[in-house]
Formats: structure tokens, sequence, C-alpha cells
């Protein structure tokens, strides 16, 4: 069974708003390796010229997996997340993410092509202030393995 290319175009929220924490942003940079003071010291990040703890610029992928989740459950795309593997992730940012920020977040779903037996998922991540300016973008593609419908062999 592959992925439903007739989800192509579906969107999804925006969601419950996100708020970026200063522990959230300290949590992912240590996950990363990001060793910059301004992702951890406030004095660091404003003498840099934030207005406070600045995210590693792929902390925008923990709120957009978060959105990109109401993707991989609806029943009607058919992503077996047993069989994805992750294939690719493109940030566009607008301005940086900052400790204090409140971001909602619209998926959509811009690509599914199949061949060889994996489905390729392409969404679109979009993250919008609180006065619905453009924070960031994240493309992610996600490669789903096939399953085999009854009576297949491999």
């Amino acid at each position: 069974m592959s992925v439903n290319s007739e989800a192509v175009g579906r969107s999804y929220g925006p969601f419950e708003p996100y708020e970026v924490t200063r522990v959230k942003i300290r949590e992912f940079a240590d996950a990363v390796d990001a060793f910059s003071g301004a992702h951890r010291d406030v004095a660091v990040a404003r003498a840099e010229g934030y207005a406070d703890v600045v995210a590693p610029t792929t902390f925008a992928v923990v709120i957009a997996q978060q959105a990109e989740f109401h993707v991989v459950t609806d029943p009607e795309v058919g992503v077996d997340f047993s069989r994805v593997v992750h294939a690719e992730e493109r940030f566009t940012h607008v301005r940086p993410l900052v400790a204090g920020d409140v971001v909602m977040t619209t998926v959509h779903i811009d690509a599914i092509k199949q061949r060889a037996g994996i489905s390729m998922v392409t969404t679109r991540s979009e993250m919008v202030d609180l006065d619905g300016a453009p924070v960031s973008t994240v493309v992610s593609t996600l490669a789903v393995r096939e399953t085999q419908d009854e009576g297949e062999t491999q």
C-alpha cells in the first residue's frame, strides 16, 4: 500500500501556539552541539543584538515536526510511520527564533512522488508570530517505504 497521492494540497492548522523558551533552546543547542553563548546566556545574546537567547538555525524543526505529526497520523494520507526515513529538511528564516517568541504553524502537503516502492512526501511548515508575520518555513521530505498488499511477496 502506498501513500495517498490525492492528499497533495491538503493543509493542517494553524495549531495551538508554540512558545519558544530558554530551556528548550538550551536543550536543543546541547543536542546539536551548538556552542554559541547566544544560545545559552541572555547577556551574550543581547550583546549580539538579540532580544533574548537565540535558537540554533535548525530549532524550527522542533515546531515543524509537531505540525507534521498531523500529516503522518491522518489515516487518509496513509503514512505508516514505522516505514519512514527522514530524507531532507530545508529552512528559510525571515528572522531568528528567540526565547519568548510565540508562533503558530500551518503545514501543507506539497508533493507526494512514488517510485520504486517508496513514497516521497514533502511538507511545508509555515510559522508565523501571533500578529501573523512570517517567521520561518521548514520544508521536509519523508521517504515512506510502501507496505505490501496481502498476498504480495517481496
